[in-house]
């Protein structure tokens, strides 16, 4: 659980709080979303990265976009990543800009794995824990296509990926950040390891429900060596509907229940939760997240769909420390301050969230209080 001192009379929103290493005004967190501003050859952050981190520094915490380890890593087009100068020292103008403002971000590490295409990577085939195709959709240069059968990863090349996990995270702490959230989430390559329909290794990274979370727990020790284990964090989605290889059966929720217990001995930051989504047919949001609770002894931030009330609601039934926030930033650079002072909030343009340049990014104004 995380270390809070509730205020009397203060909604459980804007109530401080502290998350490992992390102390918190309040509990909004701003989740990570792809926004594809990268428009440069070398996928580095840009001052316009900057300008928008900045605007929403009110959040408790701002959990960044998911960025890449490695050239491998790459799945989308105009995500920056980390594992190069030029994209180091371009999150380093982002993070002293939030800091300027007051704020706090964290730095997401990322890597798509086997939903990767060719098309991406030199014409190379992508490479996941199997030889098997996930079946999703990879969005290219060129457009969305179908992804292809990857290869298998060698044992060499999962030391290697753990590396340039370890190398982005020391990368993220030259760059200031204030800690690391793992991207574990959806269909990406963690997801991926942890996922016995397209993990069918028989090493020590696949063959039952604790060698497929070898993968993470190893991304997790090495990450940890450089920041501590209390500025660490995991997203996890354990509840991710979306294709045939990835269904929330009983089978791989009861995985999830074990990984959550395992990650519970390693004093984390805290663990960035994502609950079901309404009509896919599994536990609605409170049974979700009592299901965390009750596999998981360490600070939760809570994802997915929540409204001010909702999320309020959540804390006061101590089910999660904060909650996380994604498309409500986007037209809302001030949504702390529109919790706090029971403004409206202002509707996205969804034509421009993955469209380039300042519109639909940092041209969203803040409401000015009475």
């Amino acid at each position: 659980m995380s270390d809070h001192a509730p205020a009397s009379g203060t909604q459980p929103l804007l109530r401080p709080v502290r998350l490992g290493g992390l102390a918190l005004p309040n509990r909004v967190v701003m989740a990570p979303m792809t926004r594809a501003r990268a428009h440069n050859a070398e996928l580095a952050p840009t001052d316009l990265h900057a300008a928008y981190y900045a605007q929403r520094a009110g959040a408790g915490l701002i959990v960044s976009e998911g960025t890449w380890v490695s050239t491998d890593a790459i799945g989308f087009i105009n995500v920056p990543g980390i594992y190069t100068d030029a994209q180091t020292d371009g999150w380093a103008r982002v993070t002293e800009a939030v800091h300027a403002a007051g704020g706090r971000i964290v730095s997401q590490l990322g890597h798509v794995g086997a939903i990767s295409h060719p098309d991406h990577l030199g014409g190379t085939l992508p490479a996941g824990p199997s030889a098997i195709n996930p079946q999703e959709m990879s969005f290219t240069p060129e457009g969305p296509k179908e992804t292809l059968t990857p290869r298998a990863l060698t044992a060499a090349e999962i030391a290697t990926t753990i590396d340039t996990y370890r190398q982005a995270a020391a990368n993220a702490l030259r760059a200031g950040f204030d800690g690391l959230e793992i991207h574990a989430q959806a269909q990406h390559l963690v997801a991926q390891f942890l996922n016995p329909r397209l993990n069918r290794r028989t090493d020590a990274y696949g063959g039952s429900t604790e060698k497929r979370a070898q993968f993470l727990l190893d991304i997790v020790d090495a990450v940890s060596g450089v920041w501590g284990s209390d500025r660490t964090a995991v997203r996890l989605t354990p509840y991710w509907n979306r294709g045939p290889a990835f269904t929330a059966d009983p089978e791989l929720l009861a995985d999830y229940d074990q990984l959550l217990k395992r990650l519970g001995d390693g004093d984390l930051a805290y663990l960035h939760l994502v609950g079901p989504e309404p009509g896919t047919g599994t536990d609605d949001t409170l049974t979700a997240f009592t299901r965390y609770r009750s596999h998981y002894r360490g600070a939760v931030v809570a994802n997915l769909g929540f409204t001010q009330e909702s999320a309020n609601d959540l804390l006061e039934r101590n089910l999660a420390d904060a909650v996380s926030f994604g498309t409500p930033f986007i037209a809302n650079p001030d949504l702390v301050d529109r919790f706090a002072h029971g403004h409206p909030l202002a509707a996205g343009n969804r034509d421009t969230y993955y469209a380039g340049g300042e519109e639909g990014y940092t041209d969203y104004p803040a409401m000015t209080a009475d």
